[in-house]
């Protein structure tokens, strides 16, 4: 059912797509959606929450081939990449950001299970250099830092492909708005000790 309802929310958008239509996709009865969800809002919450969670398990699952910060940085920044520069993924920012006005409900469902979980993530990964004594967040905290890395990575990125939707940036151009994001927030956060011996 939530196949069948991600397909019409994301080629539709939300307030296009009918139960009926999903109905049909999922192969379904429209009792039997109703059985599960109320209403069309909450299948689309649990489209959001369910793609977010596919997506950001990706960034969870990574095994790091070296564990030098800028290395761990990079891979992480270079797999969201991977994650939100999705034609899925895209599909499914539009459709939300579209909608917000009326329905801010779901797009802070979205915020929740999305960007702010990844945040997250990267917070804890920065709490293993914040450990061997390699950053310092005292301008901003550790939260507010990680947010700003996500945001580097992901900003320019997704805007580009967001208002050049028939343009996908090559690998070589993700490579380098990696770097870019990683190289800034080392050069802002990481210790001037740190720095030198680099």
């Amino acid at each position: 059912m939530l196949a069948g309802a991600r397909e019409i929310f994301l080629a539709h958008g939300f307030s296009a797509s009918t139960t009926d239509m999903i109905q049909q996709a999922a192969a379904v009865s429209k009792s039997t959606v109703y059985s599960h969800y109320p209403n069309k809002e909450a299948l689309f919450t649990a489209v959001i929450e369910a793609e977010c969670a596919h997506n950001l398990s990706t960034i969870r699952k990574l095994k790091f081939s070296d564990n030098r910060l800028e290395w761990i940085l990079d891979e992480v920044a270079r797999a969201y990449l991977d994650t939100v520069l999705s034609p899925e993924a895209l599909a499914l920012f539009r459709v939300v950001v579209a909608e917000a006005p009326r329905f801010p409900e779901l797009a802070r469902r979205f915020y929740v299970a999305g960007p702010a979980t990844m945040n997250g993530i990267v917070a804890e990964l920065l709490d293993g250099a914040l450990s061997k004594d390699e950053l310092d967040f005292s301008s901003v905290g550790r939260d507010a830092a990680a947010a700003l890395f996500v945001n580097m990575v992901r900003g320019e990125a997704q805007m580009q492909c967001v208002t050049h939707p028939e343009s996908r940036p090559s690998a070589a151009q993700r490579d380098r708005w990696a770097h870019d994001a990683v190289a800034c927030f080392l050069r802002a956060f990481r210790k001037s000790k740190v720095r030198a011996k680099s």
